[in-house]
C-alpha cells in the first residue's frame, strides 16, 4: 500500500495548473471512471488525508487508464444510510459507508464499536478491524459488495452545550447525540437520551437546541464546526476508546469484476489491510489537527481521570453483556465474536507507524 500522509501534504502543495493538467490528461487516457461518493465536507480529514491520495495513488500507477472522481456531501444524491446499497447496485462505483446507518443489518460489525473496544489508536485498531471483518464480514455480510478497506476512528469525545461531562452523573438527562447501537446503548446505560442520526447531522441538532451535546471524534469537528456550537469536550483517559464506529470503503463487485486483470492488480493492491491502516492513521493525523486547533481557541477540554474511567468500564461491561445474549438469540456465538475481536485488536497494538 503507497498512500501515506506525506502523499497528501505534497498533494496539498501542487498548484492549482499543475493539478488542472494532471486532471485533464487522466481524463483524456481514462480507460475508467471510478464515481466515489462519501458525506463529508472535502475538508474532513478522512477525503483529505485518505480518499484524495487512494484515488491518487491509483491514478498513478495506473497511468491515468484509471479516473478516481470523488463526491463528497452527498453530491450524487440520496443519503448516508444509502451507502452501501448504492455501492451494491452500482449508483456508484465505489463509496464510504457506515454499517451503524442501518442498525441491525450487520451486526458482526458492532464487535468493534463496543465499549472499550479498541485502542486509542486508529491505525492499530483498523487493521484488526480488517482482520476481524475477514473472519467474520468480507466473506458473507459483505460479499455483494468489493470491500477495499475497513476501519475506525480514534477516541470518541464528549462534546457539550452549558457544561462539560466531569462525572456519570453529569450524564443525567442529557440529550446526547449518538452514532450507532452500541454507542446509543451505553448512553442510556449512563442516564442519557440517546438521539441517533448522521454526523452531517449534529450541527444543526446543536444549533436548535435537539441535543444538549454528542459523541463524535476530534477529526471531524472543524469540517463540522461543532466547536463553535460545543465548547465543551470531554476525552476519556486510559487506553482504550468509550467507543467507536465502524466504516467501509467499498466497490461495486461488477465494476471490479470489468476491469482488465491488470487494472484489478492496483485496485488490489492499495486494498487490504495497510489500506485499511492508512484510512485509520488519517483519522489519527485529523484528531492531532483538531485537538490542536480546539486547544488554540479556548475551549474547555476535560479528561476523566483513572476512577471515573473504571466506572465508566463497568457500564461498558454491562452493555457488551446485553450484546453478546443479543448475538445468542440471532443464532450467533456472542462471547466468541467478542474474544475474537479483542484477539484482533491485541495482535496489532503497537503497528501503528
Amino acid at each position: 500500500m503507497t498512500i501515506t500522509l506525506k502523499t497528501a501534504a505534497v498533494g496539498l502543495v501542487a498548484t492549482g495548473l499543475g493539478l488542472a493538467a494532471m486532471a485533464g490528461a487522466a481524463a483524456a487516457q481514462a480507460e475508467v471512471t471510478l464515481r466515489c461518493q462519501h458525506f463529508l465536507s472535502p475538508m474532513g480529514s478522512v477525503p483529505q488525508f485518505f480518499m484524495e491520495p487512494w484515488a491518487a495513488a491509483i491514478e498513478e500507477q495506473s497511468g491515468g487508464r484509471i479516473d478516481v472522481e470523488l463526491y463528497p456531501a452527498m453530491q450524487l444524491g440520496g443519503a448516508p444510510p444509502a451507502l452501501y446499497d448504492q455501492i451494491r447496485d452500482g449508483v456508484i462505483d465505489c463509496g464510504w459507508a457506515l454499517p451503524a446507518y442501518t442498525p441491525g443489518r450487520f451486526p458482526e460489525s458492532e464487535a468493534m464499536e463496543l465499549p472499550f473496544m479498541t485502542t486509542m489508536s486508529a491505525e492499530e485498531s483498523s487493521r484488526a478491524a480488517w482482520e476481524f471483518s475477514e473472519q467474520y464480514l468480507i466473506p458473507t455480510r459483505f460479499s455483494d459488495i468489493h470491500v477495499l478497506a475497513v476501519h475506525v476512528h480514534g477516541p470518541g469525545v464528549i462534546h457539550m452545550t452549558g457544561a462539560a461531562i466531569e462525572s456519570l452523573a453529569d450524564f443525567d438527562g442529557k440529550q446526547l447525540r449518538g452514532p450507532s447501537r452500541q454507542a446509543n446503548a451505553l448512553l442510556e446505560r449512563l442516564g442519557a437520551t440517546p438521539v441517533g442520526m448522521p454526523v452531517p447531522a449534529f450541527p444543526e441538532a446543536l444549533s436548535r437546541g435537539v441535543v444538549d451535546g454528542g459523541v463524535i471524534p476530534w477529526e471531524v469537528v472543524p469540517s463540522l464546526r461543532v466547536e463553535e456550537l460545543a465548547e465543551y469536550h470531554t476525552q476519556i483517559g486510559g487506553d482504550r476508546a468509550l467507543y467507536n464506529t465502524f466504516f467501509i470503503w467499498g466497490m461495486n463487485q461488477d465494476t471490479y469484476n470489468g476491469l482488465p486483470d491488470d487494472l484489478r492488480a492496483i485496485i488490489d493492491a492499495n486494498s487490504g489491510i495497510e489500506t485499511s491502516a492508512a484510512a485509520g492513521a488519517a483519522m489519527d493525523h485529523g484528531d492531532d489537527i483538531a485537538l490542536a486547533a480546539i486547544t488554540a481557541r479556548g475551549n474547555t477540554i476535560v479528561t476523566l481521570d483513572d476512577e471515573i474511567v473504571a466506572e465508566l468500564r463497568e457500564v461498558g461491561d454491562e452493555v457488551i453483556a446485553a450484546w453478546i445474549e443479543e448475538m445468542n438469540g440471532l443464532g450467533l456465538d456472542g462471547t466468541q465474536i467478542v474474544a475474537d475481536a479483542r484477539a484482533a485488536i491485541e495482535r496489532n497494538i503497537g503497528t501503528a507507524d
